[in-house]
């Protein structure tokens, strides 16, 4: 099974090129095809994807910082393999979790697979605005949607390929995730749930995510349950 790794990077320059090595590192027997948009950054993370990345895998650049979703979506289309695996340029997940997180696929009992840091008790917590924003999010998501999801605003999702582009995504920026979510939940799919670990980072080490997102991401949760 081909994945392709989509990783969206804005000014990730102190990150990436430890990301990217993890990445290969600790998967070194699995069919990867790397996809790095640079997303407008004005650091060195262009040269930093083009030195890192290996054989196989694409360095793609937005001239203008257009969102987290618009990265995404540039690397959907240009991704080859059969399932994709959003994976963020800096080090608050492991890409030692990737076998876990495709097992369900191998075992062809899933369509989609989330990475829950909800489900790891020894995991760190961002702020305590991010955590209990977190917690909120998931249970806005099952009363509005009837699902059981523990994290939904984790970075780690993981969908066949055909059917992320079946989507027919619009998102820019952070709500790619509510977006995906909805659209998924909206179809009767489940979502299954890997537990994974995560090392959380602060807005000085470089987190970009702001209480404004939070309040979008209900938002796109609710015009979705009933609209488009």
């Amino acid at each position: 099974m081909k994945v392709s790794v989509l990783i969206p990077a804005f000014n990730e320059s102190r990150t990436l090129a430890s990301c990217l090595e993890a990445v290969y590192g600790r998967n070194p027997d699995r069919d990867l095809e790397v996809i790095v948009v640079d997303d407008g950054s004005t650091d060195g993370t262009h040269a930093a994807a083009k030195a890192a990345i290996r054989p196989g895998g694409k360095v793609l650049k937005h001239e203008r910082n257009s969102g987290k979703g618009a990265a995404i979506r540039t690397a959907l289309a240009a991704a080859t393999g059969d399932v994709v695996l959003i994976q963020d340029a800096d080090l608050e997940y492991d890409p030692g979790d990737y076998a876990a997180l495709l097992k369900p696929f191998e075992e062809g009992r899933a369509e989609v697979v989330y990475g829950s840091r909800n489900r790891v008790a020894e995991n760190g917590r961002s702020s305590s605005a991010y955590y209990w924003g977190g917690v909120f999010l998931s249970w806005w998501t099952n009363v509005l949607y009837g699902s059981s999801i523990t994290d939904e605003a984790t970075c780690y999702k993981l969908f066949r390929t055909p059917l992320l582009r079946s989507l027919d995504l619009t998102c820019t920026g952070f709500e790619f995730c509510p977006e995906a979510t909805a659209k998924i939940l909206r179809r009767g799919l489940r979502i299954v749930e890997v537990p994974v670990s995560y090392q959380p980072r602060s807005a000085a080490d470089g987190k970009k995510i702001r209480w404004h997102d939070g309040v979008v991401h209900c938002w796109v949760l609710l015009r979705l349950r009933w609209g488009s």
